[in-house]
């Protein structure tokens, strides 16, 4: 609770449209079947499965699908101040230039090399979630079993992250960065509030992992992308 940004005005996720659209609808199935979203991915044998197995033995409140703080985040907007503005910083599927950058994704998963490196992933997975262990900074708010959530995450992306090209993967964050600056942008010129000093606050949660790469991306950023607002 107290790691929880408190003053911002305007949310911006890094989904699409129509992914915003389906974790509204797994918050309705998860309510009518609870933990089926869970079970299924446990199931599935994937990275998100591992994933779950790992911080499921954590003394934790969770894991949860659809994730419980994007659906926290996403009400707190729609129900403050009348409505609070929600952007969609990935393009949706109509898009053609982030079509041609998932097609070319996909073509990267499904390369020889890639293929090969599924079968050694379990062994993987447990080097890697350990060498993330001493990565991890210690905070006064959480306790350890946090710390640990957080070497498992890493993992999680890294590998996610393996077949993403250092090419595809700053295409990507180039274009997040210039439609979060569209998002802050339009928050500036179309909502008549009295900003405190230094302007508007746009609030983008991230996973600590691409946190590093996309303020990069952001930094270095010069074009603005004016996304659709969802609210």
């Amino acid at each position: 609770m107290k790691m929880r940004p408190r003053e911002w005005d305007a949310l911006a996720l890094l989904s699409s449209s129509d992914e915003l659209i389906s974790l509204r609808e797994e918050e309705g199935q998860d309510k009518e079947s609870p933990g089926v979203h869970l079970e299924s991915a446990v199931a599935s044998g994937t990275t998100l499965g591992m994933l779950i197995r790992d911080l499921s033995e954590l003394e934790l409140e969770g894991p949860a699908i659809p994730d419980p703080e994007r659906i926290r985040l996403l009400r707190h907007a729609e129900n403050s101040r009348g409505g609070m503005p929600i952007y969609a910083i990935e393009p949706g599927i109509d898009d053609s230039k982030w079509a041609d950058w998932q097609s070319r994704w996909a073509d990267e998963q499904v390369r020889f090399r890639n293929l090969i490196a599924t079968i050694s992933r379990t062994r993987r997975w447990s080097k890697t979630r350990k060498a993330a262990i001493s990565r991890v900074q210690t905070s006064p708010f959480a306790n350890p079993d946090l710390g640990a959530a957080a070497a498992v995450c890493a993992a999680w992306w890294m590998e996610e992250s393996l077949c993403l090209t250092e090419e595809l993967s700053k295409e990507r964050d180039t274009r997040y960065a210039s439609r979060i600056r569209g998002a802050i942008s339009d928050l500036r010129e179309n909502e008549e509030n009295e900003w405190r000093d230094g302007g508007p606050t746009l609030l983008v949660p991230v996973q600590q992992c691409h946190l590093p790469s996309l303020e990069d991306s952001l930094i270095a950023c010069e074009s603005v992308e004016m996304p659709e607002r969802e609210q």
